[in-house]
């Protein structure tokens, strides 16, 4: 769904306003069935189909230049929806249920909001290697929360060894040096544990087979390095005030997964209409 693609709407008779008012209620005011149908005096069933009626507002965005922020969530890995913000309009101009994030999603998302008429300046991306590649021609940000999530994911949130204590401080660095400090500091630490980083362990299966000893250390240390030439993108093009994380989205998507959360047992097309309003808003 793109908020580009809004629709004209009548005015609204008695009950449809009143099927407004119950929407609104249920779905920023987390009022759950049971209480809707108190406060009414109706039955649980009644509320439902008000709820089935409720239409969602969508207000189109005229196309323009934007910098955008691109990410996506997943509710219980039953589906996922990919958006696309501008944050600096603070609109989201689309977004799409998908069942896994891959690059073919990410591609028809830029497809579909330049058919529309955006012109693309920039974009903040979660870091993975194949959507990168489908925004050679612009500048692109990796997001810094993101990429500290990778290191916490390697090194977990307390790291025992010295190594990985110094890689993870250097990564919670990020947002507080720039690109050449930030390359000295990680060349540094790499030529100070190189020895490490070569430890191999003989398989006690197999002698002729070994592996690296300190493997998530070496993943860690990989990640920062090949994300480097995106991490500073933002300073580099002042003028277009590149944010340097996606957490314009992040308020949206924990949101989202609150509501599901309260509104549990829900049959699927609400659940859609409710990450619909949200998105929209």
């Amino acid at each position: 769904m793109c908020l580009t693609c809004g629709k004209q709407f009548q005015s609204k008779s008695r009950p449809d306003k009143r099927i407004s008012v119950i929407w609104h209620k249920f779905v920023f005011e987390r009022r759950i069935i049971s209480q809707l149908a108190r406060e009414y005096k109706k039955s649980p069933n009644w509320i439902r189909k008000q709820l089935d009626r409720a239409q969602v507002k969508i207000k189109p965005v005229a196309p323009q230049e934007v910098i955008l922020v691109l990410d996506a969530t997943f509710f219980k890995r039953i589906f996922g929806v990919l958006v696309v913000r501008a944050p600096h309009l603070k609109k989201n101009i689309y977004w799409k249920e998908i069942a896994s994030e891959t690059i073919n999603e990410y591609l028809e998302a830029r497809e579909a909001v330049e058919n529309i008429g955006f012109k693309i300046k920039a974009v903040v991306i979660d870091g993975r290697p194949g959507v990168r590649n489908l925004f050679l021609d612009i500048p692109v940000q990796m997001c810094h929360f993101h990429q500290k999530q990778i290191i916490n994911r390697y090194l977990t949130l307390n790291p025992k060894l010295e190594a990985s204590i110094e890689l993870k401080n250097i990564a919670s660095s990020l947002c507080h040096t720039d690109r050449e400090k930030f390359t000295h500091i990680l060349d540094l630490w790499h030529d100070k544990w190189a020895d490490f980083l070569k430890e191999r362990t003989i398989s006690t299966d197999n002698p002729k087979r070994w592996f690296y000893t300190h493997k998530r250390v070496r993943s860690a240390y990989r990640s920062l390095k090949s994300n480097l030439p995106y991490l500073f993108t933002y300073q580099e093009y002042p003028e277009l005030n590149i944010p340097n994380t996606t957490n314009s989205l992040d308020g949206y998507f924990s949101h989202l997964k609150e509501l599901v959360k309260i509104h549990r047992g829900l049959k699927s097309t609400i659940k859609h209409k409710i990450i619909d309003e949200i998105l929209a808003k």
